[in-house]
């Protein structure tokens, strides 16, 4: 059965929603070389143990055994984006992506089963989007790597241990980060305008992401192509000084900056120091933080006064989400505006964007 999803490839974490409803799937954006495992206990979620072989003919390294998201997380050999690293012709991103559409496929019962073949078979159309920077040079190229064959075995991940799964992308719609954002602000799940100011009006948009941070201005649901723009610096900058400081200050190293994250997020700041109890490291976070919401305010003020027309200036993304008291803080009187679930917002919005330029029917 043919599954429409938004895809969200963040340079932290992959987020994917099918239609049908359900929780957001997100699989962190880390991976590791897979080898075979010692099993002392299995894994209670088939999401704690991704363990797969992907084959692409997308892919530079093709067949390779590979640890994803939350087993990967903790491995010492992990992998994360870095600042040169463009998503649309990253491996790393396109095969925690396929494992992810492989596993959703058949967590939601959309995977058909080809017993000749000895595969589940799910097929999809996929809404996605890359930064404003990065949008009209490679947009094509993304979109040729997801549209295609792809093949994900599970290895040892439980309740899916050898588990084929063909994953089959008919068409790719690829839009602007941030962009997609405001147009599920704007609309409802049925496309029906929600918000008119959204959807009618000059909306200033600053798209905090790890690596990237994007300010397209949206005027009337369409991108303004002189006045959109993106950097090249996102949280991730801040998040890797914070794990420098917390290691030569305490000798602590945190695997990943996923790791880190997961913990900034559930707001535990205490770290165990061997022989010496813990220590509290809210303060290293809070000085590097202020750091990244003055450069991100001073970012804000730049674009508002080069297009002094804009109503309103939305602060999204998941850096967004991390940083919204520092953001508030440094921004003062000037008056910005945030929303629930930021990090998801985008995600949403290619969902939409998708479900509005294609025929395929949804539930």
């Amino acid at each position: 059965m043919m599954k429409v999803a938004g895809l969200d490839l963040g340079n932290d974490s992959i987020k994917l929603v099918l239609d049908g409803g359900g929780e957001p799937l997100l699989v962190p954006n880390v991976v590791a070389p897979g080898f075979e495992r010692h099993i002392l206990q299995e894994e209670d979620q088939p999401l704690k143990a991704l363990d797969v072989v992907v084959h692409s003919p997308k892919l530079a390294k093709n067949g390779e055994r590979c640890f994803v998201g939350l087993l990967a997380m903790e491995n010492e050999d992990n992998t994360e984006l870095e600042d040169m690293d463009n998503k649309a012709l990253s491996d790393q991103s396109l095969i925690v992506a396929l494992t992810a559409l492989a596993y959703a496929g058949i967590a939601s019962g959309s995977a058909s089963q080809n017993g000749y073949q000895g595969y589940d078979e799910v097929e999809y159309v996929i809404g996605t989007g890359l930064p404003v920077r990065a949008f009209s040079r490679y947009h094509r190229s993304f979109e040729e790597r997801l549209v295609g064959e792809h093949e994900v075995t599970f290895l040892t991940t439980p309740r899916l241990r050898n588990r084929k799964v063909k994953v089959s992308v008919k068409r790719a719609i690829v839009s602007i980060e941030g962009a997609a954002a405001m147009f599920h602000m704007a609309t409802h799940d049925s496309l029906q305008i929600r918000d008119e100011e959204l959807y009618f009006g000059t909306i200033g948009v600053c798209e905090i992401g790890a690596l990237t941070t994007d300010f397209p201005l949206i005027k009337r649901m369409n991108i303004d192509n002189q006045f959109s723009t993106g950097e090249q610096i996102g949280l991730a900058h801040y998040m890797d000084m914070i794990i420098r400081e917390v290691e030569d200050q305490y000798g602590y190293r945190f695997p990943s900056r996923s790791k880190l994250a997961q913990r900034v997020k559930n707001g535990e700041f205490a770290i165990r120091r061997m022989g010496e109890g813990q220590t509290d490291i809210k303060p290293i976070v809070d000085m590097y933080f202020t750091r990244a919401a003055n450069r991100m305010v001073e970012l804000i003020k730049k674009r508002w006064k080069k297009y002094p027309d804009i109503q309103c200036f939305y602060v999204i993304g998941g850096g967004a989400a991390a940083l919204k008291p520092y953001i508030l803080a440094a921004a003062g009187s000037l008056k910005l505006r945030f929303a629930e679930e930021s990090e998801l917002l985008n995600v949403y919005g290619y969902y939409k964007l998708a479900k509005s330029k294609t025929a395929v029917p949804t539930p």
